[in-house]
């Protein structure tokens, strides 16, 4: 099974080859001739041992990664003159090297022959439906990543980095209500050296692991949802909130959706920004905050929903929002004036979402002008909560908020203007 999209009939100059802990012996014969053929062959250096077996089948020369690998690879793939084959684990393009590849030089350039993923074998070992088995990776993010997706009664898989992974996830679900989850470490799946070790998350007795492991975790703990609104206790705050019915609305009016970068101006918490990422796990944010204690607790509260490594922190707007990437929406929150809108408006891209809260007379006033001008829905929110009086209960309200919601339209702007 190959992926090669070009009818154009030329050879693409970069073979990648999927192979797992089973070595050359579990290679399938497309992989097994793309191998034999090639003149250079790049891979890891375990990678690259996993073809031991071939013995004199293999002439081609096996060169290891240099640290960092990223900039060897882009060094091979700015510089090769021959057809070049890589090697990768299991199914390359599966958090893997092989989309990587594509994205630099074009799906024209690359032929992948995978072989079966870790999450495919590990949902085979434990019977486990791998459609309905969340899968997230720590290979690159922080082990927190795993609090996205965690739910009672969810399974999910988790794409360790190293062996440090497996004792972090336990650490990380025991401290978040989940120490009772069952957590099963798969090591060298597939391979001679399989090993697969089961426990509570909570009774996870550190132990020499194997590098090349993935974690499974079926939950037991509190329901947790993707949907915005989290209770304001589970972020660290000085008071400077977007409240929960108030941020449920905010994050649904600015429509996350796919691979978007969010523009969060005035953060205080982070809560609007994080509740936006945790939505939809391809998007990203940008969080502009001018307090440092603000920032650092901004943060802090990223890592702890799992979010962190999906999120970059700048400085104070508008001055922070010049050199920032372009977002696809932005929110603001705070510190909103007439330089900060406008900056912000002018930057986003076209059919980008801008949503706008403000409490105070003068800033709503701001958004009246706002509304006429560019359209939109102006909406006004007034949130009242059930609290003690004396002997008795009551409705407190809090201060209402004005809301403006816009989509950027070029288009229509122009059309306008001619008027």
């Amino acid at each position: 099974m190959s992926s090669t999209p070009s009818n154009s009939g030329v050879p693409p100059r970069f073979v990648v080859v999927g192979i797992g802990a089973d070595g050359w012996r579990g290679l399938g014969d497309a992989a097994r001739d793309e191998l034999r053929g090639a003149h250079v062959i790049y891979g890891a250096r375990r990678q690259l041992a996993l073809l031991d077996d071939a013995g004199h089948e293999l002439t081609g020369t096996r060169e290891v990664w240099r640290s960092p690998m990223s900039s060897h690879l882009a060094e091979v793939l700015e510089n090769a003159t021959g057809r070049v084959h890589i090697l990768a684990s299991g199914d390359p393009m599966f958090h893997g090297v092989g989309a990587s590849i594509v994205a630099r030089v074009g799906p024209d350039q690359v032929r992948v022959v995978p072989t079966v993923s870790s999450a495919s074998l590990a949902c085979a070992r434990l019977g486990w439906d791998l459609a309905t088995t969340r899968i997230v990776s720590a290979v690159t993010a922080d082990p927190e990543v795993v609090l996205t997706e965690v739910t009672g009664g969810g399974r999910l898989l988790v794409l360790s980095r190293n062996e440090m992974t497996p004792a972090s996830v336990a650490e990380l679900l025991s401290q978040n209500g989940f120490g009772d989850s069952s957590m099963t470490v798969l090591e060298q799946l597939g391979g001679p050296d399989e090993r697969i070790r089961s426990s509570t998350a909570e009774s996870w007795a550190p132990s020499p692991v194997d590098p090349l492991n993935i974690v499974a975790v079926d939950c037991v703990g509190p329901r947790r949802s993707r949907m915005p609104g989290r209770d304001d206790d589970t972020y660290d705050h000085d008071g400077q909130i977007t409240k929960s019915t108030i941020r449920a609305i905010t994050v649904a009016a600015l429509e996350p959706a796919g691979a978007q970068l969010l523009w969060d101006i005035g953060s205080g918490s982070g809560s609007v920004a994080i509740e936006w990422l945790r939505a939809d796990d391809r998007g990203r944010a940008v969080a502009f905050e001018q307090n440092a204690d603000r920032a650092e607790r901004l943060t802090a509260n990223a890592r702890r929903h799992g979010v962190g490594h999906r999120l970059t922190l700048r400085g104070a707007a508008p001055e922070a929002l010049s050199d920032a990437p372009p977002p696809d929406a932005v929110f603001i929150g705070g510190g909103l004036d007439e330089k900060v809108l406008t900056s912000a408006w002018n930057a986003l891209r076209p059919s980008g979402r801008i949503v706008v809260n403000a409490v105070t007379v003068e800033n709503q006033e701001i958004l009246v002008r706002w509304h006429a001008e560019r359209g939109g829905t102006l909406r006004r929110l007034s949130v009242e909560t059930v609290a003690p009086l004396g002997t008795m209960s009551t409705w407190r309200p809090a201060l209402p908020i004005v809301q403006w919601a816009a989509t950027r339209d070029d288009t229509a702007d122009k059309a306008g203007s001619t008027t």
